[in-house]
């Protein structure tokens, strides 16, 4: 198996890992982003509302589409993102630039999206569906949304929303540019004060300060992405939403439930990069024992 395919796939793990962790902050926020009324409410007082109407499961309506659409963005994203540094990185070459890294994540970024957009609109039109309800509702499964989909909209459902969504190709490309540029500084500096490579603990930070970067930058374009995937008819196109969302709701529209998206944002990345890292070394260790342990037993027989 080679590196690329590992990479893959500890991005899988780790993207479930940390989505397990912090998907009450994505619906929270997803809620937040589609709702059109200008409510102050803070993630305290939505997360009571939402206990009190819903009970506790209320705040993973869509789980089980999300984590399945964490593990295939991820590992789609890690396999190109890996292939296409790979194909940079040749003659010795330790780290990418800032034009390179831009680059490896555009084409990661612009597969991932077209692959995985269908899975998040499932997402999506789990997490708002008892939105606007006064009473409890049936809340509906993963077959059940898709079917829903199809009938409402058809196969062109599954791409509601794949406009800004492109346009936020620019989040991990601007995450993963920054986390690369800090990494290699990181890395430079500590060896020339020889403290050896970096933790576990510094993987974290580094990944908390890009997504932050990243995601202060590209708000606005989630808001209309959660909106379009969630099925709203009153935007034309991906630049009218952001205009009537502009003279309906003024700017903060725009910025509807970014607080919790931050925190959510940040902590997944946070956990991302040091499991990802994680998984794949132990990966590796595992595959380099077996291969090991196969090269002896062919040797004694």
């Amino acid at each position: 198996m080679n590196d690329h395919v590992i990479h893959a796939m500890a991005g899988a793990g780790g993207g479930v890992l940390a989505m397990t962790a912090t998907y009450p902050l994505v619906f929270l926020s997803t809620r937040a982003a589609v709702k059109t009324q200008n409510e102050n409410k803070s993630v305290y007082e939505a997360v009571l509302e939402i206990l009190e109407r819903e009970g506790i499961l209320g705040l993973y309506s869509g789980l089980s589409s999300s984590l399945l659409g964490i593990a295939v963005t991820n590992g789609v994203y890690y396999y190109f993102y890996e292939r296409s540094k790979g194909i940079f990185l040749t003659g010795g070459k330790k780290g990418l630039s800032t034009l390179e890294s831009v680059i490896t994540g555009l084409i990661a970024g612009s597969a991932t999206t077209i692959i995985s957009n269908p899975l998040w609109v499932v997402q999506t039109s789990q997490a708002v569906h008892t939105m606007d309800s006064k009473t409890r509702i049936e809340k509906l499964g993963f077959l059940q949304t898709v079917q829903h989909i199809l009938a409402k909209f058809g196969m062109k459902g599954f791409f509601r929303g794949i406009g800004p969504a492109l346009v936020l190709v620019a989040n991990p490309v601007i995450q993963y540019s920054v986390f690369e540029q800090l990494k290699n500084f990181l890395t430079a500096r500590r060896k020339l004060q020889r403290k050896g490579n970096l933790t576990d603990w510094d993987f974290f930070v580094l990944g908390a300060i890009s997504k932050l970067v990243a995601t202060s930058v590209t708000y606005p374009y989630i808001v209309v992405k959660a909106r379009l995937q969630a099925g709203a008819t009153k935007y034309r196109s991906s630049m009218n939403a952001l205009a009537t969302i502009l003279r309906e709701e003024g700017l903060g529209g725009l910025y509807k439930g970014m607080g919790s998206k931050l925190l959510q944002s940040v902590l997944t990345a946070a956990i991302l990069f040091a499991f990802q890292r994680r998984i794949f070394l132990m990966t590796k260790a595992a595959l380099t024992l077996r291969d090991s342990s196969l090269v002896g037993l062919r040797r004694t027989l």
